[in-house]
Parts: C-alpha cells; structure tokens; sequence
C-alpha cells in the first residue's frame, strides 16, 4: 500500500463485472479452485436422493433455471447470507438441501459440508466460477511485477473465454447466463447456457478452438446464443 491507497482489489471473478471502470485492470487471475456447485444436506448424499417436492435454497437464478429443467418437483426457496448463514439456515430445518459453490467451501474450510459435485451436465458453473482475479490501476507497472508470479496461464485463457462470451450477452452475475470452457493443450471447449426462469426454456452450445483466440471464441458463443434467442429470453427474466 502507498501513501494508505490500495493498490489492489482481489474479487471472486463470478461477481466480478465483465465492465471494469475505467482506469482499471485485471491485473492477474489465479488458479482455479473447484469451479461446480455443490449440493449440501444434512439427510440426502444427491439432488437425485431428494424426494418428492423437496425444499432447495438458492438464490442463484442460474441454478434454479438448471433445477427445475432435472427437477421439476422441487420447491425452490430463496437463500440469502454469506455461507456460514446458510449452512445454519440449512441445519435448523429450513431446507432439505442448499445449493452453494464448491470454492467458497473449500476456502472456508468446510469441504466436508459437499455431499455432492454437481457435474457441468446438470449444473453449468458461473462465468469465472471458481477464481479469484486480481484488479489493478490500469499501466501500474510495480504492482503488475509484483503479482505476476500469481498469474495461472490456463486459468486465464479460460477466464478470458468466459467473460468475452459475458460481455456479448451483457450479461451480469444475477441473470441466468453460465459459462464454462475446458482446456486441453492448446484447444479450448467453451459451453454456454441462457435460460428462461419462468418458461424453463434453456439455450446452450458449445465452441470448440484455439488457445490464442478466446476472446473471439467467447463472442463467437454469445452471438449463437443471441441468434438463438438469448436477447429475447434475457428481458423477460
């Protein structure tokens, strides 16, 4: 810190804005933690072990669109408050399970708390889901030097991916936008979802491409999506 200015602002990259205010960057992004929602209950090991009309807590419309499409019986109750109100919100009966994300446990210790990884088939993670980026003044050249031994490289070409697909949809982290990409060698897998939380109607594709070019493989995935209707499905919600 210099003259009791911050120099840095570390965020989550699930709620990190796909606009960052002028004069600032993105310094660095680190290695990915587990990018999947977890599924958490005090009596059921999975969503598929849950009975009939069960109650799910979240707030995430991004997950509800997906819980209902696997789900359609169970009732979806909001949840608010940071993690350890949740779990206490979960073990005073208020809920038959919750649906949390798999990094905010294991950072918090509470890795035990996950009965189940739920796959990217059922649940398509959050754009940046799972990093942690680190904002800068934009051309701070020390502090850049400083965090660069930081910087995950795969990490960053798909955060890339992700966030260029965001900012096509204007996307925000309360809207029921996913993006997740994998990369294996120098070719990325990009999949996208839109979806409608009252109608349940869930568009989703996938890119495939070159490392070099994420940011046009993310923008080339928004404007299927768009042609597919995201638009349209993205003001009704």
């Amino acid at each position: 810190m210099l003259e009791g200015k911050a120099d840095i602002a570390v965020h989550s990259m699930k709620d990190m804005p796909y606009k960052i205010p002028e004069g600032f960057a993105l310094g660095a992004v680190l290695k990915r933690e587990n990018p999947f929602d977890a599924f958490v209950s005090n009596h059921f090991n999975n969503l598929e072990d849950l009975p009939l009309n069960s109650k799910v807590g979240t707030c995430s419309m991004r997950r509800i669109v997906q819980l209902k499409s696997i789900r359609p019986d169970l009732e979806i109750l909001d949840l608010r408050g940071n993690v350890n109100t949740r779990l206490k919100k979960l073990d005073d009966g208020e809920y038959d399970a919750i649906i949390l994300a798999c990094a905010g446990l294991i950072r918090l210790n509470f890795a035990d708390r996950i009965k189940q990884q739920i796959s990217a088939e059922q649940s398509l993670p959050a754009v940046g889901q799972g990093a942690v980026g680190i904002e800068i003044r934009e051309n701070d050249q020390a502090i850049l030097e400083l965090i660069t031994p930081l910087i995950d490289e795969q990490t960053t070409h798909r955060i890339s991916a992700e966030r260029a697909m965001n900012a096509r949809l204007e996307g925000g982290c309360s809207v029921p936008i996913a993006g997740f990409s994998t990369l294996d060698g120098d070719i990325i897998t990009l999949t996208g979802l839109v979806g409608n939380v009252e109608s349940g109607v869930i568009l989703k594709h996938k890119v495939v491409g070159n490392v070099d070019n994420t940011e046009e493989l993310g923008k080339q995935l928004a404007d299927k999506l768009i042609a597919m209707g995201a638009r349209d499905i993205l003001k009704v919600n």
